[in-house]
């Protein structure tokens, strides 16, 4: 354990270590940033209440800085070399013309000033000369661009139409909501005083509810106190117990009408079997009367 606390206070100081020396390299490079800044324009760098967070963003910006002054430095020897190229080419051209006798001084004013725009043209088209080729490509460009802007300006218009339309409905809408606004304002004074009865009136029906409820509660104690009458006692309950004494009587029924035609047989087994001997003859006796007069109506002659 101490071992670990040991190795991570020496993580520790390492760790500021380290930041203070990133910081202390920091502050040398923003403040030799500075002087040559300040040397280039013979000016002293001005004392500079500098913090961490000062120093950070110093830096971010030194670094910035050189990494533009160093591109600028590879692209600058490329661009003065195109302008020495330029140059060498205007003085041949100069001595061309000179020799064709078209110099600028012997030009007409009407002329210089034909060139002149001919050459501001080129400028504002951005092209490099004065062919009819780059003139036709670079016309041929602003026909697009026009086409485009002429599209965006009709979807612009056709927004703005959209916009407009629903500006003048939303202004209806708001003309119509304050006509309803003025309308209920100069209605709400003839209905306050209603709105007042009903107040009275509500107040009063509470009280009336608070009257009742109180006489019900009394009414159900007189009941209850004089003839045990209860919650569950009433019609719904009444009602339900008369179904099912319906049912159970339905049900009952048949088991009732069995035992009923057992209440003639007698208590004792042993009489109870004569008896039924005595039913059994009384009906073997009835079928042989019920045979012989058959037989008879069978055997009697026709008439």
């Amino acid at each position: 354990m101490e071992s670990m606390e040991t190795l991570m206070a020496s993580l520790d100081s390492h760790s500021s270590t380290s930041s203070a020396a990133s910081d202390a390299a920091r502050l040398a490079e923003v403040q030799s940033w500075l002087s040559s800044l300040f040397d280039q324009v013979n000016r002293q760098v001005p004392d500079l209440t500098l913090t961490p967070a000062s120093i950070k963003h110093l830096h971010s910006l030194a670094s910035l800085s050189q990494s533009r002054s160093r591109a600028a430095a590879i692209v600058a020897p490329d661009l003065r070399q195109k302008a020495a190229e330029y140059r060498a080419e205007a003085a041949r051209i100069r001595e061309i013309l000179s020799s064709a006798g078209l110099g600028r001084e012997h030009l007409s004013p009407s002329a210089m000033s034909s060139a002149q725009a001919v050459a501001e043209v080129a400028n504002l088209l951005g092209i490099r000369d004065t062919e009819t080729s780059s003139f036709v490509v670079a016309n041929a460009d602003l026909v697009l661009r026009k086409t485009e802007v002429a599209e965006k300006r009709i979807n612009v218009q056709r927004e703005s139409k959209m916009l407009l339309e629903y500006t003048r409905k939303a202004i209806t809408k708001l003309a119509e909501l304050k006509k309803l606004l003025s309308k209920f304002e100069n209605e709400a004074a003839l209905h306050e005083e209603q709105m007042y009865r009903w107040q009275k009136n509500l107040a009063m029906l509470d009280e009336k509810e608070r009257q009742y409820n109180s006489q019900l509660g009394n009414y159900k104690q007189a009941l209850l106190n004089r003839a045990g009458y209860t919650s569950d006692i009433n019609h719904g309950v009444l009602m339900q117990m008369a179904e099912d004494k319906k049912d159970y009587e339905k049900k009952t029924k048949p088991i009732l009408d069995t035992l009923r035609s057992y209440q003639d047989l007698p208590p004792d087994k042993t009489l109870a079997a004569l008896a039924i001997e005595d039913k059994k003859r009384q009906y073997a006796a009835a079928e042989k009367y019920l045979e012989d007069v058959l037989g008879l109506c069978l055997n009697a002659p026709p008439l």
